[in-house]
């Protein structure tokens, strides 16, 4: 193994479930497939840009199924010139929700390893990403002694008490987010990793905090950027018609201010309260029209339990408040699409809103903003941090129809304010939420633990005397069959 400097930095980022591919993000696919799986992709690309990154290898769990398409059981793709995707088999090839990946996470662990080792050169740090990718992390960590950082994006304890809350049994609990094993390795990744990286102080008080490894001297909070350069206003001969023609079979009068929302069909993103509070509004109803991108659907009989008991919610309260004309849900769109929805919002002046019971950071409301439209948001969680820096909407709680009511009304009355959160959106995000800015906090905290790493060669000599407890047994599933090239 040679040593390595800050000039020619290798980064493994580890991202297991949901899925990964360079282009057409199929974001609102299922509940793992949300914001995270773009962070990981922009992030990856992004690093791999800094002059100083030799490699960034973003790795992922190989996915070989009829239902969905063949790019995710490719082994390697490519980001960038200095960026791949790289595709681990673990367990059954079939795609797997989050939930049910746990029982193969130590045959993960055995193929990755043997895939590093089967390289040139063995990454100077890896960064695992939520729950599953951490416990990976840390057991090749402790076997190599390659620092990791972790980024939990969501947390077991939150979402447990939260569950609990909604009136879920934690046996039920238990069973369907196998969260008690989760919570377990979260302790452990809290205990392991050398960095936390953390997108809000929110996020660090309501999620990390509660955990019995709770360490804030060792919590960074950085948060995530946009590309600056997609998410961007209108110029005035700006052609937005073909996005327009995907809302207009569902509008009366297509010229009303656009009131958006877009998150993928989730419980937890609330969109029948925010259906509820346009429809019970004369003055939203009359003003402006309300439209709802959730994802892609062909036959919503098709989708998952959960994305389809929320779009049967949306359509019978569409029908029960009787909004034909005034609600437009187009069921495709391409990713690459999202900003084009915005910017037509903001041409329209209109408003965005993300009514979500809980919401980690926002990354809607950056993108919104960036475009020159306002928002109103809940006030739980990451919003509040953006509210601070771009000062470019309202927060409300995201239980109360009223509150939603009054800040769209707000901002839809008052043309001032409007203007001013949207100019406000525009600059302050440029300023502080490009990738570019990400990337050098992100390497500033990385070069630390570069430099305090231990000799190459001493790293690897528990490994090499076979102390390979960490990581279980693997199965007829596993490292005979690992994509070691």
């Amino acid at each position: 193994m040679k040593n390595t400097s800050n000039k020619n930095i290798y980064i493994a980022l580890i991202s297991i479930h949901g899925l990964l591919r360079s282009q057409n993000l199929e974001l609102g696919y299922d509940a793992d497939t949300g914001g995270q799986i773009k962070y990981v992709v922009d992030l990856a690309t992004s690093l791999s840009k800094a002059p100083n990154v030799e490699r960034v290898d973003l790795v992922t769990r190989l996915i070989k199924d009829d239902n969905i398409e063949d790019d995710y059981s490719k082994s390697r793709e490519y980001l960038t010139e200095k960026a791949r995707i790289i595709r681990i088999k673990a367990g059954p090839e079939k795609y797997l929700p989050k939930e049910k990946i746990w029982n193969y996470l130590d045959l993960f662990s055995r193929n990755l390893l043997a895939w590093f080792e089967s390289q040139d050169r063995m990454p100077d740090i890896i960064h695992s990403h939520y729950a599953d990718s951490g416990y990976v992390a840390s057991n090749i960590s402790e076997l190599t002694k390659i620092p990791f950082a972790h980024t939990g994006h969501s947390l077991g304890r939150n979402k447990q008490k939260h569950l609990i809350s909604s009136g879920m049994h934690p046996k039920e609990i238990a069973n369907l987010y196998n969260i008690d094993r989760r919570i377990k390795a979260e302790e452990d990744i809290l205990s392991k990793a050398k960095i936390t990286i953390a997108s809000t102080q929110d996020e660090v008080l309501n999620q990390y905090k509660p955990y019995n490894f709770y360490k804030p001297d060792s919590i960074a909070i950085i948060a995530p950027g946009i590309n600056v350069e997609e998410f961007k206003p209108s110029i005035p001969q700006s052609n937005l018609s073909e996005t327009k023609k995907t809302i207009l079979p569902f509008l009366t009068d297509p010229d009303k201010p656009i009131i958006l929302t877009i998150s993928r069909p989730d419980r937890r993103k609330n969109i029948t309260t925010l259906i509820r509070a346009y429809a019970e509004s004369e003055f939203l109803q009359n003003f402006a029209n309300l439209v709802i991108v959730a994802g892609n659907r062909d036959d919503i009989r098709k989708l998952n339990n959960n994305a389809q008991s929320i779009w049967i919610e949306i359509l019978l309260l569409i029908d029960y408040y009787n909004l034909y004309g005034k609600v437009a849900f187009p069921k495709q769109h391409n990713p690459k699409e999202i900003s084009a929805f915005y910017r037509l919002a903001a041409l329209s002046q209109g408003i965005f809103i993300n009514p979500a019971l809980t919401e980690p950071f926002g990354l809607t409301l950056l993108e919104s903003s960036a475009c020159g439209l306002p928002f109103v948001a809940t006030n739980n969680g990451g919003p509040v941090d953006i509210v601070r820096e771009c000062r470019s909407g309202l927060l409300v709680d995201p239980l109360k129809i009223s509150e939603i009511q009054s800040a769209s009304i707000k901002l839809l009355r008052n043309r001032e304010l409007w203007l001013k959160y949207s100019l406000n959106g525009i600059k302050y995000v440029k300023e502080k939420y490009s990738w570019e800015a990400h990337v050098k906090k992100y390497l500033n905290l990385i070069y630390p633990i570069l430099e305090s790493k231990r000799n190459p060669i001493a790293r690897y000599q528990d490994y090499d005397n076979g102390n390979h407890s960490r990581i279980g047994p693997a199965d007829e599933t596993g490292l005979t069959n690992t994509t070691r090239q």
